[in-house]
C-alpha cells in the first residue's frame, strides 16, 4: 500500500474498459478491453459450467489468439475478481469438485462464473457475439417490471433492423462505460433513447423520408445504398 503526503492512496474504483482505444490508435482496442470482452463473450456464449472456470477461459482465449494460457491467467483473474464481480457484471455460480491437487483445493472446489443482468445487457453490445437474440430473449425473460410496450418496441425493432438495435444497446452500454449512467439498470425506455438520440433522429429522418418518397426516388436512394454490406 502506498502513501502519499501522509495520506493512504485509495484504490481505483472498478471500471470497465471493454470500449478503451489506445490514445495514439484510437481505432485498435487495448490488452484490457480485449481481454475483458473475451471473458463476457465466453460467459454469454457458454452453458456448461466447467468451461466457465478461469481456467477454461483463459485456455479458450489463448487458443483464439494463438498464445500460452498460463501467460493470460492473471489477467482473466484480475479482471474477474477486480472489476467484472465487483460491478456486478459476473458473479460466481457455483464450485466444480477436484479429483486431483492439495486436499484443501479439493474440498472447496474450482469456482465457475455466470453473467448477471447487467452482464447480459453489457454482452448486447459486444459485436463478436453471435446469435445475440437469444442472450435479449434471456435478458427480457428474466427482467422483472420491464415497459411492455418497450420491450415490445425492441423485438420489432430487432426482427427487421438488427443491426440498429444493437447500435443502440452499444450505445447505451458505452455511456455506462463512460460514466455518463451510474448504473444500466433497470433498462429505461427514457434513459436508453437519450443515449442514442442523435443516432435515433437522423433514424427516424431517413425512415419518414423514405415513406413521403416517390417510387423513382425510392429506387434511387435503394441503389444508392447497394454498394453497403
Amino acid at each position: 500500500m502506498s502513501y502519499n503526503t501522509g495520506e493512504l492512496s485509495l484504490k481505483d474504483t472498478p471500471r470497465l474498459a471493454i470500449f478503451e482505444t489506445f490514445k495514439t490508435k484510437q481505432e485498435e482496442l487495448t490488452g484490457e478491453a480485449q481481454r475483458q470482452r473475451a471473458i463476457i463473450v465466453n460467459l454469454a456464449t457458454q452453458n456448461n459450467p466447467s468451461q466457465m472456470t478461469r481456467t477454461a477461459i483463459a485456455q479458450k482465449i489463448a487458443q483464439e489468439n494463438g498464445t500460452i494460457w498460463k501467460n493470460i491467467y492473471s489477467g482473466i483473474f484480475r479482471d474477474l475478481d477486480e472489476i467484472l464481480i465487483p460491478m456486478g457484471i459476473a458473479i460466481e455460480a457455483g464450485r466444480l469438485p477436484l479429483k486431483r491437487g492439495p486436499k484443501a483445493l479439493q474440498e472447496k472446489g474450482i469456482p465457475y462464473y455466470h453473467l448477471t443482468q447487467k452482464g447480459l445487457l453489457v454482452s448486447l453490445a459486444l459485436d463478436e457475439i453471435i446469435g445475440r437474440e437469444r442472450i435479449l430473449e434471456k435478458f427480457f425473460a428474466e427482467t422483472k417490471n420491464i415497459d411492455k410496450d418497450f420491450q415490445e418496441g425492441i423485438e420489432t425493432l430487432l426482427k427487421f433492423v438488427p443491426r440498429f438495435t444493437y447500435s443502440l444497446f452499444k450505445g447505451y452500454v458505452k455511456a455506462y462505460c463512460d460514466g455518463r449512467l451510474d448504473n444500466p439498470l433497470p433498462l429505461d425506455k427514457t434513459r436508453f433513447i437519450e443515449t442514442s438520440e442523435e443516432i435515433i433522429r437522423i433514424q427516424k429522418e431517413f425512415l419518414e423520408s423514405f415513406i413521403n418518397m416517390g417510387k423513382l426516388e425510392k429506387e434511387k436512394t435503394l441503389n444508392f445504398l447497394k454498394s453497403v454490406n
